[in-house]
């Protein structure tokens, strides 16, 4: 006859009147890290705040200054567009005798630079087909306008050449009727204001005669290689030069203003 409780294996067993349990099942023990608190002094200063911290978290926050190119989408969505030499230099209180001018080709250079009105960037149109170069510092007269719907040209007589893009103050001393392909294109010549060399120049006709024979010259020549036609007319005073400006900048405040307004 089979024992009782002799076949239940890991249960509890019976011994002589004592009832066997199995050891009950723990978690293992913990490992014991000991923690030590630290006594050097940097790490004690390290763990408080800064005063410097402090004073920042009671003021408000810096701005983080945007990058670059959102810095210049942001000057251009306040002013809506980005400054234009033709609309926005200024002709200068001085004007039609002393104006400011912005240089697109500088003295000596076989490049034709010109203003791309759309942008207001300058571009370059080409390279003369001649072997010539421009005698002076060529540009063109702010906020005039001319039939040819481009502003008022100017040449003007300096001792260095200066980059393009930049703009300076001018004396009118003359004015070159020419004629461009069957089109009037007259040019102002003047004198750079601020340079002692020429500044003391009035009227054209105190020039070298010299000079005016190497300005009409190239005129003449600088396009004949893509042969186009240009005829030069003898040179006229500085009041012929000063009416013509009055008359470039009524042109301009008549179709350009007044546009801008409509």
């Amino acid at each position: 006859m089979e024992k009782r409780g002799a076949s239940n294996e890991g249960g509890p067993k019976k011994r002589e009147g004592f009832l066997l349990l199995p050891p009950p099942r723990t978690a293992p023990p913990r490992l014991f890290v000991p923690r030590f608190r630290s006594t050097t002094p940097t790490k004690v200063v390290a763990m408080a705040p800064a005063v410097e911290a402090v004073e920042k978290k009671t003021s408000s926050a810096p701005i983080k200054a945007p990058a670059l190119n959102e810095r210049i989408l942001s000057s251009m969505s306040r002013r809506s567009i980005a400054a234009h030499p033709w609309h926005d230099l200024e002709i200068g209180p001085g004007a039609p005798t002393i104006f400011n001018c912005v240089i697109e080709i500088p003295r000596g250079s076989k490049v034709k630079y010109e203003l791309d009105k759309k942008t207001g960037l300058i571009v370059v149109d080409r390279v003369l087909y001649s072997s010539v170069v421009y005698p002076h510092n060529y540009g063109f007269i702010p906020r005039t306008l001319c039939e040819d719907s481009d502003p008022l040209d100017v040449l003007v007589i300096m001792q260095e050449p200066v980059i393009p893009g930049c703009f300076l103050r001018a004396k009118a001393i003359g004015l070159m009727p020419m004629i461009d392909q069957g089109e009037a294109d007259d040019k102002i010549i003047a004198v750079c204001a601020d340079d002692p060399e020429y500044k003391h120049y009035n009227d054209i006709k105190e020039l070298p005669p010299h000079r005016l024979a190497e300005i009409r010259r190239f005129f003449e020549d600088y396009k004949k290689n893509e042969n186009k036609e240009v005829a030069v007319n003898d040179f006229l005073p500085a009041s012929a030069a000063y009416e013509a400006i009055k008359h470039s900048m009524d042109l301009y405040a008549t179709y350009i203003v007044e546009g801008l307004r409509r």
